[in-house]
């Protein structure tokens, strides 16, 4: 059974009143690959996370370290269930969608991240997302020790000279490895990363209207993002919908009494109203 409009919106609706680390945030995802596969039965894959758990249970008796959780990750993501990166067809936008990851069992590293992060909290481990230029990666961390491992590559740790490595190839051979670029992630900002795969290719695609979609689902899950809400303000004016981007200013301005930027949205708003004169 699918959920109605009105139900995922809600739910997203509550993810962005949340504060703090998301419950699921592998059933987030979820919800909005359902924004644009609204036909698909929500429960079958939320059925697909559950036995996740339930394998990464039996898999992860007797772990006792970080190498041991990297190994049971790698045997019930990848081994298991089947999941891998697709190299073949990585620009397609349903790499970015989990609903048709899990169906078609191969993603991008933020997809099969989220996975990972899933199949990881399931069992209580820490686990978070990294702001890695141009690659997403996971750190797991255990008793003061840590190991970054890629989703896209079965888990696999990474060693220092190939995060350098993939450093260089973002940003020349001039770049060395430092903390800024190993900063975690929050679990919101890796959902907009995962949102920002389909809206980049749906612009470039000419697909305003599906580019609207998605950043209505971003704009729900970080309403206070100023980024994400003038982005999709000004293309709803381009579409002609002026009233709409409006509303949706003025409604940020009034919730908003004490964000950071106002005047940036209040100047995009009075920019729009000339329009309509």
């Amino acid at each position: 059974m699918s959920l109605v409009d009105t139900e995922i919106f809600n739910r997203l609706k509550a993810v962005g009143d949340h504060n703090g680390t998301l419950d699921n945030i592998a059933e987030v995802a979820l919800l909005l690959a359902q924004m644009s596969l609204r036909e698909n039965g929500f429960k079958r894959y939320y059925d697909e996370l559950e036995l996740i758990s339930s394998d990464m249970s039996q898999a992860s008796v007797g772990v006792k370290t970080l190498v041991d959780q990297i190994k049971s990750l790698h045997d019930v993501i990848y081994s298991q269930h089947g999941y891998h990166g697709d190299v073949v067809s990585y620009n397609d936008t349903q790499n970015a969608n989990l609903m048709r990851v899990i169906d078609r069992r191969k993603g991008l590293p933020v997809s099969l991240g989220i996975l990972v992060i899933h199949a990881a909290r399931s069992q209580g481990w820490n686990i978070a997302g990294l702001n890695f230029p141009g690659h997403f990666l996971l750190r797991l961390s255990k008793s003061g020790e840590h190991a970054i491992i890629n989703p896209f590559d079965d888990a696999r740790l990474m060693l220092v000279d190939e995060l350098n490595q993939l450093l260089k190839s973002v940003y020349g051979s001039n770049i060395k490895l430092s903390r800024e670029f190993i900063k975690t992630a929050s679990d919101r900002d890796i959902l907009i990363r995962l949102q920002n795969n389909i809206k980049t290719r749906a612009l470039q695609e000419g697909d305003r209207k599906r580019a609207i979609e998605v950043l209505v689902s971003m704009n729900l899950i970080i309403p206070i993002n100023i980024d994400i809400l003038s982005e999709l303000a000004l293309l709803e004016s381009d579409q002609g919908n002026y009233q709409r981007a409006i509303k949706r200013l003025e409604s940020f301005l009034e919730t908003n009494l004490k964000a950071l930027d106002r005047v940036r949205i209040m100047a995009l708003k009075d920019k729009l109203k000339q329009n309509l004169n």
